[in-house]
């Protein structure tokens, strides 16, 4: 009989090596590792690293600061593509270095349209309506109880 699959969030090994991960990279775009006009101009937010879970394939979500010119920094680093997999490798101590790949991230945008709508007039309007009493209130205190 086949197991059942279960289906869950990333593993702690896959987790772990994103991080690791996710600091080389970072640290190779912070120091300039990676030659190359378009990312000499900016600087670039890696928020996450998600691995396959074969850990294979590593999928890196970045963002230049203030959110312009994505594309181009996209570019910039699938043209260095093998050069980072090679300094991953180097880096980062694993059996096989995972391929990697490049990724607009959108948590940025995700969590800005949650700010609007939590700021929306509909949900202000829910929020700020008086919660239900449920119990005894301030003014029944004063009053005398059957059980007292």
């Amino acid at each position: 009989m086949a197991k059942p699959v279960k289906i869950s969030g990333p593993s702690q090994r896959q987790l772990r090596v994103g991080e690791l991960i996710r600091h080389a990279l970072a640290e190779m775009l912070a120091r300039g590792d990676i030659h190359d006009d378009v990312l000499a101009k900016h600087v670039i937010t890696v928020p996450e690293v998600r691995l396959s879970p074969d850990l294979k394939l590593a999928t890196c979500y970045i963002m230049p600061l203030g959110g312009e010119d994505v594309g181009p920094v996209l570019k910039a680093l699938d043209a260095h593509k093998r050069y980072i997999r090679g300094e991953i490798a180097h880096r980062v101590n694993l059996k096989y270095a995972p391929d990697v790949r490049f990724r607009q991230d959108e948590s940025f945008d995700e969590a800005a349209r949650i700010d609007a709508l939590l700021d929306s007039d509909a949900v202000r309007r829910d929020t700020d309506r008086k919660p239900l009493r449920i119990g005894r209130d301030e003014t029944d205190q004063d009053k005398p109880h059957d059980d007292e």
